[in-house]
């Protein structure tokens, strides 16, 4: 008997996923533990393999199809010996779109017009069930900013269902002439009266602009700092730190690392700075839980790092009991991957704290949002040589200013001041967190 393959959940949170790219065609014969696509989540890029073997019967979700929802049938494995036509043919009928995309069906109830667009005869049959195109919301949306006529395109999706790709590869101004359709029809539904808010905030004021589609990792960042700012109450924490220790002793350690080929950045050292003064204050290595708080035992830290299209963060484990050569190893290996979109969904959900450093690009000072559920993030400035007071003398110094924000649910001031005041003290006499 065939067997359907789903959207899988690659990670605890994930809702929906991009089909990125088929590794197998129709026709193709698998075996358990082949690869059979790769699938794109907001934050990486992950392979799929195949646990039944057969062969495929029929592809129900095309490649480079967005926002396809865990659990939606996008293939079909036919059994051995099993007909491949008569597998591919019941499987279709077992698959019915809604479960692929329940929005538009719940929005075409309440608003027919707004979903579908009068067929023309030119139409494809594949494509219409009477007189109706069937095409899902971001296709629609992007014909309309295109000018383009969906009754001219063949759908390329599930049941002929016209997707983002079949717009994006049509020719502009392909719309039909208005003796065609009833024009008037088609432009009194929501979407014709309200398109897409950035098209019309540019034609409004004359502006040359081009549409810039969100891709799923900015949809969350998006998502998630709006609700950390809404339902996070925030407290920031500044002091000033002196670097002079800190940097003298990374590069007798750089020199001693050199033969294991070992370079350790500032941030590195940081890392581990964070780590440490978290085990010191464990009252702010914690979560806030609704009723109830997590106080975590060791120090994960998550160190934002910015890859093309966003920002991720992959995590440092054990922090605070980690060598500093370890931490260096460990974050040139995470942040390479992390550009290649290549991280497991554990090694960058979760974490007890983050830290966040924008010294690179010459940022004197920041106040970083929290990234929940947890407590607290560590922002890092640029270190400049400042007049600094050094054993009652006024001389210079290079110095850096580091902001804590903290979920004031979860951490009073006084703990926050006391896990900055640790801080300092380990980055400003470096030797102290190495033992």
């Amino acid at each position: 008997m065939s067997k359907t393959i789903q959207m899988p959940a690659l990670s605890p949170t994930m809702e929906e996923g991009t089909l990125a790219k088929w590794l197998v065609k129709e026709g193709d014969t698998v075996s358990s533990g082949d690869l059979l696509a790769e699938i794109e989540t907001d934050k990486a890029t992950m392979e799929f393999e195949a646990v039944d073997e057969g062969v495929v019967a029929k592809i129900l979700v095309s490649e480079g199809t967005e926002g396809v929802k865990v659990g939606t049938v996008i293939a079909i494995i036919a059994e051995e010996g099993e007909d491949v036509a008569a597998a591919a043919a019941g499987g279709g009928e077992a698959a019915p779109a809604p479960k692929a995309d329940p929005v538009p069906e719940k929005a075409e109830a309440a608003a027919p017009k707004a979903d579908v667009v009068p067929a023309k005869a030119a139409a494809a049959p594949a494509i219409s069930s009477g007189d109706r195109v069937k095409a899902s919301p971001l296709a629609r949306r992007l014909a309309e900013v295109k000018g383009i006529d969906l009754a001219s395109i063949t759908g390329t999706g599930t049941n002929g269902r016209i997707i983002k790709a079949d717009v994006e590869s049509a020719k502009p101004g392909a719309a039909a002439p208005a003796a065609a359709g009833p024009a008037p029809a088609a432009a009194s539904g929501p979407a014709a009266a309200a398109p897409a808010p950035v098209a019309v905030a540019a034609q409004d004021f004359g502006i040359p602009h081009e549409v810039i589609k969100l891709n799923g990792m900015r949809k969350t960042i998006a998502r998630r700092l709006t609700e950390s700012k809404q339902q996070v109450p925030h407290i920031y924490l500044t002091v000033d730190i002196q670097l002079d220790k800190l940097l003298k002793l990374r590069g007798e350690l750089n020199a001693g690392l050199a033969s294991r080929n070992v370079k350790l950045s500032v941030n590195d050292l940081l890392i581990k700075a964070l780590g440490v003064a978290l085990i010191q204050v464990p009252e702010c290595n914690v979560q806030f839980a609704g009723d109830q708080m997590l106080q975590f035992k060791r120090a994960d830290i998550s160190v934002a790092v910015s890859i093309p299209g966003g920002l991720i963060t992959p995590i440092v484990s054990d922090a605070g009991s980690k060598g500093v050569a370890a931490i260096s190893e460990s974050m040139k290996d995470l942040a390479a991957r992390a550009k290649d979109g290549k991280l497991k969904p554990e090694e960058y959900q979760g974490g007890t704290a983050s830290l966040s450093n924008m010294g690179m690009f010459g940022i004197k000072q920041f106040e970083a949002v929290i990234n929940p559920p947890q407590a607290m993030i560590m922002a890092i400035g640029a270190g400049e040589k400042r007049p600094y007071v050094v054993d009652d003398t006024l001389q210079i110094a290079t110095v850096m200013s580091a902001t804590g924000s903290f979920d004031h649910r979860a951490i009073d001031g006084a703990d926050g001041a006391r896990l900055m005041k640790a801080f300092k003290e380990l980055v400003e006499n470096p030797i102290g967190m190495l033992a």
